[in-house]
């Protein structure tokens, strides 16, 4: 939400930007996890869990299982972590370099601080839609009367590319353990399990 205004953030973080304006660290932090549509958002990429252990404390280890995000800002390389107190300045980004060739040393560092007992690890990056900036290049493209056929062909494998992301993320975020154990439940009911679990190890 420190993003410049031509970032556009939507109807939900817009007000609560406006909201939380004047707060404190602490207050912003508390007014985010105060939001249902944000908790929501957030608890629907949850893996689901057929049983829950009520009491399990997180470990020590538990911090290397979270986001980690690094932006530039002001000509400086920051990290935000939701377990540290606040932002980490790691120095000038230089006017010689971007700040990817900041960052990346950083992220190497804190990638090998776990390598010996962990190596799930994922890299994101934020960008643009391709789709806007494909769309700006074509309207560019008509106004100086040039062709589009190539910015068109990209423009449509970048639509059905998206449309199989959402695809894929519709059927990650779909919680299939009841429908298993209903079948499961019948099967065995139906005498059919036993022959299928000896299907299986052949």
């Amino acid at each position: 939400m420190n993003c410049p205004d031509t970032v556009a953030l939507g109807d939900t973080l817009s007000n609560l930007k406006g909201f939380t304006e004047d707060f404190d660290a602490d207050l912003k932090g508390m007014a985010i996890g105060n939001s249902e549509t944000i908790r929501d958002a957030h608890n629907s990429f949850a893996r689901p869990e057929p049983i829950v252990a009520e009491n399990s404390a997180p470990s020590k280890d538990d911090e290397a299982f979270h986001f980690v995000a690094y932006v530039p800002v002001n000509g400086r390389l920051f990290e935000l972590d939701g377990l540290k107190r606040g932002p980490i300045d790691h120095g000038e980004i230089g006017d010689t370099s971007t700040w990817l060739d900041k960052v990346c040393p950083v992220i190497r560092a804190r990638i090998e601080k776990y390598a010996a007992s962990e190596i799930r690890f994922n890299l994101m990056a934020l960008v643009r839609n391709k789709k806007d900036v494909l769309l700006e290049k074509i309207a560019n493209a008509q106004r100086a009367n040039q062709s589009t056929d190539e910015l068109q062909n990209h423009l449509a494998n970048e639509t059905e590319c998206q449309q199989t992301w959402r695809d894929e993320n519709i059927r990650r975020r779909h919680n299939y353990i009841p429908f298993m154990f209903n079948a499961l439940t019948v099967l065995a009911e139906q005498n059919k399990l036993d022959a299928l679990l000896e299907k299986t190890k052949r």
